[in-house]
This record gives structure tokens, sequence and C-alpha cells, in this order.
């Protein structure tokens, strides 16, 4: 047997030991009392014994995860601060962002506004020429059609002026005479 397993024997013996004399013990309170604290104090030295190592180990590995977490949780706590700013700046410059969107958007609709204007100008003065062509060609017509009814109308007021006026000899004399006009040119 180990020397380890012989303390660790020895030790329950003297807790039994201990556990009876404290269930019938003495009638003074005090001695009562030290025995009780002497049970204790060596069931806590035995369970230290015994489990000490690995109890250390534990609390030891226990207080380098919450060391570990501890340090975790500040990296996290220091990256969602470098977000949070980074969000605050974007936000902070979401309003000039707007208003440079706003601004560009106002000068392209000037821009387009101001071709459309061109361009309706162009095409009204097209519109206008083509007027003017229009109407001068009307013009024309019509200062053509009153020119072929007045040369009309004069040449029946003629003839009814020269058929009044004129003689049978005297229009057999002009048609001779334009008739040699005729021949000669």
């Amino acid at each position: 047997m180990s020397s380890r397993a012989k303390i660790v024997i020895l030790l329950i013996g003297a807790i039994c030991v201990l556990a009876f004399v404290a269930g019938h013990g003495s009638h003074s309170p005090y001695v009562d009392f030290a025995f009780r604290t002497g049970n204790i104090a060596l069931f806590i030295a035995l369970v230290v014994f015994m489990w000490g190592g690995k109890i250390k180990a534990f609390f030891k590995g226990r207080t380098e995860g919450i060391a570990t977490e501890l340090a975790s949780l500040e990296e996290a706590k220091a990256q969602a601060m470098k977000d949070l700013k980074k969000v605050e700046e974007r936000i902070a410059n979401l309003d000039k962002e707007r208003q440079n969107i706003l601004a560009e958007y106002k000068a392209q609709g000037e821009a387009l506004k101001s071709e459309i204007i061109v361009k309706a100008e162009k095409t009204a003065k097209q519109v206008v020429a083509q007027a003017k062509l229009t109407a001068q060609s009307e013009v024309d017509k019509a200062i053509e059609q009153i020119r072929v009814q007045i040369s009309e109308e004069v040449v029946t007021a003629a003839e009814k002026l020269l058929a009044q006026r004129l003689t049978p000899e005297e229009h057999e004399k002009l048609i001779n005479k334009s008739l040699t006009k005729v021949v000669l040119h």
C-alpha cells in the first residue's frame, strides 16, 4: 500500500473517532465545541489532501478562463466601440452625402431642363420657319390665282369692249395684223 493510501485510511479513522466522541461527548459545551471543530478541521484537511491539487487546478483553470474571457470581451468591446465610431461617422456624413446627392440631382435636373428648353426653342423656330414658308407659298398661290382670274376678267372685258367697238372690217384687219406678226417673228 502507498503512503498516501495509509494516510487517507488513518485520517478516515480519526474522523470516525472524533465523530463518535462529538456525538457522545462531554457535558461541557466547550469540550463538545472543540471536538466538533476538530472533526470539521480533519474533514477539511482530508478534502484538501485528497483533492487539493485538483481543486487548485480547477480554480486556477477557471481563473485563467475568466481572465481569457474578460480579455476577449475587452477586445470585443474595443471593436464594438470602433464600429460604433464608424457608424456614427457614417451617420454624420449622411447629411453631407444627402446634400451632395441632392445638389448633383438638382444640377442634372437643371442641365436636362436647359437641354429641353434649347430643343423646344429649336423646334419652335423650325415650326415658325415652316409656317412662314407654308404661308408664303399659300400667298403666292393666292396671288397667282388672283392674277389668272384678273387676266381672264380683263380678257373677257376687253373682248366685250372690242366686240362693242370693233366693226367686222376692223376685226378682220386686226386678225391679219396679228397673223403677220406671228409669221414674221
